[in-house]
């Protein structure tokens, strides 16, 4: 699958996420190359040719909306909403289309604040119904579904497994029941997988990972090209829940947004250096990276991916003890979370976040050992001799 082709813009990927065309084209009142910040909350009323379509900076603001504009030609949906964090868009997304009582469906690798979300929130406080699956294999996804079920959730790939799950025919099975379909793609970003080109009806993103690409901003996205799920969450977004990114943090996503396709090519090749590096080393017990040959489902990252990102996870052969002094003794791998900015970070999920370990440990099957590893842009050689000298 390639996503280097036109776009719905008649645009390559490349061209749309530099989005200067398209901002040239709006007719906006200014000729700013770069679309100015509005930090305004409210504009000056008036009617007729003096209307603006911007009242309230809650219900809509230029430099959000441009961003969302452009977020929905980057994945190539009709609809684009911006939020205050990649959970406030999971959240809104669950809420605004899952009812009291209702049912849904979903990968049981999940990030551990979606996992939490569904079981405390939504199955704790709203008695929902919550089935999780192994939805590596699509059979177990839809003995799950039924006709009461209101929403189909997968995270491909996952996190912190990388595992994956085939989208296109998670939607065949989502259309046979005519239940909405989301696909959490933030380790992939949409220049390495299209989730609403194969059949998902909403895209989320944490926007804090690939596409601000900087650590510095937290939001979320989600795009759509469904008008009925659309209209549910821009309520959610502007009234239900108010719950929409600040008008700095959308400058800096657009930002962010326009280097993705070059910084998504570097994280990939860096990351297939260190995943191969790591792979023929005595004490990695397994690596977990879409792009090599070795992981199990390669064929279908081929298949649904056009490009295997920067995220991968290693199994350490060793004691945590020793798994910790080789955390100490990387100078240019960073130990934190979040993942996706310039910078390469390491996470040990048991002994970084011990609380969310120990909640998934059962049912995503996450080792001990397991080190998750977000490969930034760094030289590929400064990050394998820096991986060398640290592994014991």
């Amino acid at each position: 699958m390639t996503r280097h082709d036109s776009r719905s813009d008649g645009n390559r990927f490349a061209t749309t996420a530099v989005g200067a065309a398209e901002a040239r084209s709006h007719g906006d009142r200014t000729t700013d190359v770069v679309p100015p910040i509005h930090l305004s909350t409210t504009f000056e009323w008036g009617v007729g040719t003096d209307a603006d379509e911007h009242d309230y900076s809650r219900e809509s603001n230029p430099t959000r909306a441009a961003l969302e504009a452009q977020l929905a030609r980057l994945e190539g949906g009709e609809h684009g909403l911006a939020f205050a964090s990649g959970m406030a868009a999971i959240s809104s997304t669950m809420l605004s289309l899952v009812p009291p009582n209702g049912h849904v469906v979903s990968s049981d690798t999940v990030y551990s604040g979606t996992e939490k979300l569904l079981t405390e929130h939504l199955a704790g406080h709203l008695g929902v119904d919550v089935d999780f699956v192994d939805a590596r294999n699509p059979d177990n996804v839809a003995d799950a579904v039924s006709s009461d079920t209101d929403l189909i959730w997968a995270e491909t790939p996952s996190n912190p497994l990388l595992r994956l799950c085939d989208i296109r025919a998670i939607a065949d099975i989502a259309d046979d029941h005519d239940a909405p379909f989301g696909v959490d793609g933030t380790f992939a970003s949409p220049y390495c997988q299209a989730p609403l080109e194969l059949g998902a009806d909403v895209a989320v993103h944490s926007t804090t990972k690939y596409l601000n690409g900087h650590s510095d901003s937290i939001g979320g996205a989600v795009i759509t090209d469904d008008g009925e799920v659309f209209e549910r969450l821009a309520f959610a977004q502007r009234v239900g829940l108010g719950n929409m990114l600040s008008p700095f943090d959308c400058y800096l996503v657009a930002r962010g947004v326009k280097t993705l396709p070059a910084r998504m090519d570097r994280h990939e090749t860096n990351a297939t250096a260190v995943a191969r590096f790591l792979e023929g080393r005595d004490r990695i017990a397994r690596v977990r990276y879409p792009g090599l040959e070795s992981h199990p489902q390669h064929d279908l990252a081929s298949e649904q991916m056009s490009g295997y990102s920067g995220m991968l996870s290693f199994e350490f052969d060793g004691t945590l003890v020793e798994l910790e002094a080789f955390v100490r003794g990387l100078e240019v791998f960073t130990p934190g979370a979040s993942l996706g900015g310039v910078e390469s970070l390491v996470e040990v999920p048991s002994l970084m976040i011990p609380e969310e370990f120990s909640r998934c440990e059962d049912s995503a099957e996450v080792p001990e050992t397991l080190v998750r590893v977000s490969v930034g842009l760094e030289d590929p050689d400064d990050l394998c001799e820096d991986l060398r000298t640290a592994l014991p």
